[in-house]
């Protein structure tokens, strides 16, 4: 069962990411310990596609290897 929009967005909020409205529904979120953004589009209460749960957890992936390296 897929991830709500707003599940995806707790939990970059809980990795330390910072939201950054868009246009429309868009939302653009970004980590000072990662170059690039992450751009993330629906409803909250809309079922989350595939490749923006992969596109998440690619970004949680990332980060947590870049803190494990700093520890």
């Amino acid at each position: 069962m897929p991830k709500r929009i707003r599940e995806l967005k707790s939990l970059l909020l809980k990795a330390g990411f910072v939201c950054k409205s868009g246009k429309g529904s868009h939302t653009k979120w970004s980590h000072h310990l990662l170059a690039g953004k992450l751009t993330l589009s629906g409803k909250d209460s809309n079922d989350a596609k595939l490749y923006q749960e992969k596109d998440v957890y690619n970004a949680l992936q990332r980060l947590a290897k870049i803190e494990e390296k700093d520890q």
